[in-house]
């Protein structure tokens, strides 16, 4: 019984997860508010792997630019080779879990394209590209920004975020008994 406790703590230290976020318009700029010119790269590369499949689907630069700016509206494939109108990427979102402590990454970051449209809104694919929900690509084009959610960060600008896991909330707590 006496392991108990030390074992709880130890739970509990371990619980606590940093998370930094953020959507960034270049390398460049990731690298600059980051410190991390490699996993910039890294989130960069597969944020435009995955950006035509993300992309909304339009059936015409008409229908993209009544939402993008009509220079961003580009014929565009899918990696299944399905061509669309779409907008081009013009950013992308980073998220890297950070070991707790130290701030170095602790895993590869997960990366997503952004779009941007005429009302300067961002947006990030809502599920992970190539995620259909049940529907075939050539039957998502006309779809728009369907599957996009918009994103409320700042372009440029690292943001960390703690979250609390397991445990998180028992600190302030004081115990009863012995």
């Amino acid at each position: 019984m006496s392991a108990a406790p030390l074992l709880f703590t130890a739970c509990q230290q371990q619980a606590d997860v940093q998370v930094k976020e953020g959507l960034y318009t270049s390398v460049e700029a990731c690298s600059e508010a980051t410190g991390d010119p490699s996993s910039c790269r890294q989130a960069f590369a597969t944020a435009q792997q995955q950006s035509a499949d993300a992309a909304p689907k339009y059936t015409s630069r008409e229908q993209c630019a009544q939402e993008y700016p009509a220079e961003q509206c580009v014929e565009q494939k899918t990696t299944a080779g399905t061509s669309f109108v779409g907008p081009m990427m013009m950013g992308f979102f980073m998220s890297q879990m950070l070991n707790s402590g130290r701030g170095a990454a602790a895993a590869a970051p997960a990366a997503a394209p952004a779009f941007k449209d005429k009302a300067n809104g961002w947006a990030k694919p809502a599920a992970a590209p190539g995620g259909t929900g049940g529907m075939n690509t050539a039957s998502r084009i006309g779809a728009g920004k369907a599957g996009l959610a918009p994103v409320n960060l700042q372009p440029n600008r690292a943001v960390t975020a703690s979250r609390g896991g397991f445990g998180g909330n028992s600190r302030g707590r004081t115990s009863v008994g012995g």
